[in-house]
Formats: structure tokens, C-alpha cells, sequence
């Protein structure tokens, strides 16, 4: 009488879906709801409005994904430990990276991120997608860019911010006939190259700082000026 052939050691498992579905929507479900409990503990935790928010963002999500993986492969051979685990990765990229991409967004709309100084086209757009980082002037000639102080809001931010100036050669200068700006309010800023300069490429830049309860921020934004014959 023959024995009865026992499944082979490495034949890959089946999943049925009454047990599957099941399975994975509870993974999900328990990863969506750390997501928000975390988010939620966090947010009474952490009193500085800047201080510590990233790292809440990605918290979860670094944590539900490699998490939920390594516990599937873990459990591969068991179809409901492996959809709970699967579960848990799709818990981590939504709700988990979504919320956290938008609470990201949110903490560089109120400044988190620190702020920058747009150099852009005089009379072109402002945003920083429009930003340049290289201008080229004969020596001798000029030219009036527009400036603008972005990462912070007038909200945020409501008070003047002080514009400097630097270069690192005196043959390129940078002149602001507007000293004190609004955040995203638009300045001119005129590059001149005077006569003697030699030609090469020079460095300039734009800062803006402010001080907000005794705290200093600021903005800065460079370009590269090449000079030319």
C-alpha cells in the first residue's frame, strides 16, 4: 500500500480569497488607524510648531512598509499572516505617505522649511520653478532682475524682512533699491559689471532676514554672474 504524497517543501502556497480579503483589510485597517494615533499623540507631544513634525511625517510610513514586508515574507507559507502583512505595506502608503506628504507641504507653507530668495527675469514669474541660477553679462553692461522672499507667508511671517547684498568680487556688484520687503512681495535687483572686471565667473547673493521673538530667519539666494568680453 503506497503513503500518500506529501505537497513538495518549495511548492508555492495558494490564496483564496475568503481568506485573503479578509486578512488583508484588517493589516490595512490596523495600519491606517496607527497612522492617525501616532499623528494624533504627536501632535500633543510636540509643542514647537517646526520642531520634530518631519520626522512624525515619515515615521510611519518608513515603519508600516519595511515592516509589513519583512513580516509577509516571514509568513509567507500562511495566507492570512501574509495578507495582514501586505495590509500593512498598502496601510503605509495610503493613508500613511499621503498624510505625511501633505503634512510636509503644510510645514513648508508656514516656513518649517526654512525660506529662499527667488532670482528671477525682471517682469517674468516669481515661483521658484522660474528661479535662475546663471546669468551672462558683457563687461560693462547691467541688468535688473526681479527678487522675491518665498518658504514664508505673510501670515506666517507679517513683519519686514531686511535685504543685504553680497559678491564676491568688487568688480560685480548688486544694488536694492528696496531695502525692506513682505514676504513674497517682488523687488528689483540690479547686476552690474563694471568695466574692469575681469572675465570669469563671479558669485553674488540676496538675503533676507527678519526677527520673529528674538529668533533670526532668513533667505538666501545666489547666482552665478559670468562676465564676458
Amino acid at each position: 500500500m503506497s503513503l500518500p504524497l506529501s505537497p513538495a517543501p518549495n511548492e508555492f502556497p495558494s490564496y483564496r480569497a475568503a481568506e485573503f480579503l479578509p486578512a488583508f483589510l484588517l493589516g490595512w485597517g490596523l495600519g491606517a488607524a496607527l497612522v492617525f494615533a501616532v499623528r494624533a499623540l504627536g501632535g500633543v507631544l510636540l509643542q514647537d510648531p517646526c520642531q520634530g513634525h518631519t520626522l512624525l511625517a515619515l515615521l510611519m510610513p518608513l515603519l508600516l512598509g519595511p515592516g509589513g514586508l519583512g513580516f509577509t515574507a516571514l509568513n509567507f507559507r500562511n495566507p492570512k499572516r501574509a495578507a495582514l502583512g501586505l495590509g500593512l505595506v498598502v496601510a503605509s502608503l495610503l493613508p500613511a505617505l499621503s498624510v505625511g506628504a501633505r503634512d510636509i507641504g503644510a510645514l513648508r507653507g508656514t516656513g518649517c522649511a526654512g525660506g529662499y530668495v527667488v532670482l528671477s527675469t525682471a517682469g517674468g514669474p516669481t515661483d521658484r520653478s522660474s528661479s535662475i541660477t546663471t546669468l551672462s553679462l558683457r563687461v560693462g553692461q547691467s541688468r535688473t532682475l526681479s527678487g522675491r522672499v518665498g518658504g514664508y507667508t505673510p501670515t506666517t511671517h507679517p513683519g519686514l524682512f531686511t535685504l543685504t547684498a553680497e559678491s564676491d568680487t568688487p568688480g560685480v556688484t548688486v544694488q536694492l533699491p528696496k531695502k525692506q520687503v513682505r514676504a513674497g512681495e517682488v523687488f528689483p535687483v540690479q547686476i552690474d559689471v563694471k568695466p574692469s572686471t575681469g572675465v570669469n565667473t563671479y558669485t553674488v547673493g540676496v538675503q533676507a532676514t527678519q526677527t520673529v521673538e528674538g529668533k533670526s530667519v532668513s533667505a538666501v539666494g545666489t547666482l552665478e554672474v559670468n562676465a564676458r568680453p
